[in-house]
């Protein structure tokens, strides 16, 4: 793992270790205040350091980074992973209620197939 000794910007490194696809969109994401570090709204060109604590807000998703080594360059996802430990709570799985199936070759539902069919629906709701 290379680790540079120099100055890395929020955006390189969040583009580094591939929180964002492209550095482009790590910046704009600093510009729209959905970068944080140290608890402070980010700009892309500030400095990161090992031991920084960043939050990013992605895709309705909050994740909790801290930093342990500065990178520069894109590296592979393996790599990237060392740089960083994650604190990001973990989400209950979100039930996706199933649709009533019925056989092939049964016909139309009945009222009563529907009505439960639909209390079945409404009970998700």
């Amino acid at each position: 793992m290379k680790q540079d000794s120099k100055a890395v910007r929020i955006d390189a490194w969040l583009w580094s270790i591939r929180v964002y696809k492209t550095r482009s969109a790590a910046t704009a994401a600093c510009r729209a205040g959905h970068v944080r570090l140290n608890d402070k709204p980010a700009k892309a060109a500030q400095i990161v350091v090992p031991g920084d604590a960043i939050r990013v807000r992605q895709s309705g998703l909050e994740r909790n980074l801290e930093v342990t080594a500065v990178l520069s360059k894109r590296v592979g996802a393996d790599i990237a992973a060392r740089c960083y430990i994650d604190h990001t709570p973990v989400r209950a799985k979100e039930v996706i209620p199933q649709v009533p199936v019925r056989d092939r070759g049964t016909g139309r539902p009945t009222k009563k197939d529907r009505r439960e069919m639909e209390r079945l629906r409404d009970s998700f709701k």
